[in-house]
């Protein structure tokens, strides 16, 4: 049995560099499928996700490699369109690759993701979006076979729902695809602007990044780039929250203070002093919270869900830190 043990109180202290966001390294990691060349990617986190995305691509026919903090990935000699049940299994993002697999290959076999314990989020939005754009696409007892005679073609994709692996798995089969793809009500994170960067970086043309309609006019290839992985903002967020419950003070660094949303604006309605440029973030609580004012978790830019469970309990979690300070 695995075990933390903490010793407290102590409050949340100094400065540090937040690590890449896991949710931005995966769809990157799948989108270098797509070019013909070495691609680097910088600041990818070490997590057991990343290692099994990195084995996914090695299996494909990938070489993949960690320098640092970095993963140089080349793609030339994908050789596979299936991805084992076992890897599928390991994590819930590996649905992200059925996109860029179709698009590399014109065939992709693979079954339903795993990994995932927040209970079931189907994938019928990501078939739905492959289909409008030509793919054959047969479930058989959990197991996806996806197909497309010929090159995959343009389509006007409506979400009934902004899911963000949809709108992954649509980017990175349209980009290659023949024609003009609309993409309507797509989800808006930071991860979701950052994979259409690096696939612009790539050659690839693609307009309203960042907003809820993107138009993709497919291209013939893509090249290979290099690109940094930005901060994770839900880490981010837990170290914001943790410097407010324990009436700390933190610095992050190399944070692009965009993708946390209204995170610093809470912060400073619970009672915290907030400074903060582009790409840093200083957070210091030194008086009682405030109550938690009304707040609904929602797709970007609303408040994110990861980060509920700590909001719920900065008031009491604060009062108990400072009886403990006290005694």
């Amino acid at each position: 049995m695995v075990k933390l043990l903490i010793h407290g109180p102590n409050r949340l202290s100094g400065e540090l560099n937040v690590h890449g966001a896991k949710n931005s390294t995966l769809p990157l990691m799948a989108a270098t499928l797509l070019c013909r060349g070495e691609c680097v990617l910088h600041n990818c986190p070490r997590l057991s996700d990343v290692d099994v995305s990195a084995r996914i691509l090695r299996h494909l026919g990938c070489s993949v490699s960690r320098q640092g903090d970095s993963l140089v990935i080349d793609p030339r000699c994908v050789t596979q369109c299936d991805i084992p049940d076992g890897l599928m299994r390991e994590m819930r993002s590996s649905i992200v690759f059925l996109g860029a697999i179709l698009a590399r290959t014109g065939r992709a076999v693979l079954s339903f993701p795993g990994g995932c314990e927040l209970g079931p989020r189907p994938i019928d939005l990501h078939l739905q979006a492959l289909r409008r754009m030509g793919a054959r696409i047969v479930e058989d007892y959990g197991c996806l076979s996806c197909s497309a005679e010929g090159p995959l073609h343009g389509a006007a994709i409506g979400l009934s729902f902004p899911s963000v692996g949809a709108t992954e798995n649509a980017l990175l089969a349209s980009v290659l695809a023949e024609g003009t793809t609309i993409l309507l009500n797509c989800a808006m994170e930071p991860e979701i602007e950052e994979l259409c960067r690096f696939l612009i970086k790539m050659g690839a043309r693609i307009r309203g990044e960042g907003t809820s309609l993107v138009e993709i006019e497919g291209v013939k290839k893509l090249h290979a780039a290099e690109y940094i992985v930005p901060a994770d903002r839900i880490v981010a967020g837990t170290y914001l929250f943790g410097a407010l419950l324990t009436q700390g003070d933190i610095r992050l660094l190399h944070v692009p203070v965009a993708h946390l949303g209204g995170i610093p604006t809470l912060l400073e309605k619970l009672g915290a002093h907030v400074e903060s440029e582009d790409d840093w973030i200083y957070v210091r609580m030194d008086r009682q919270c405030s109550p938690v004012p009304y707040v609904v978790t929602a797709p970007y830019p609303g408040f994110p869900t990861d980060l509920q469970s700590v909001l719920l309990i900065a008031p009491v979690a604060f009062v108990t830190f400072m009886e403990h300070i006290g005694d």
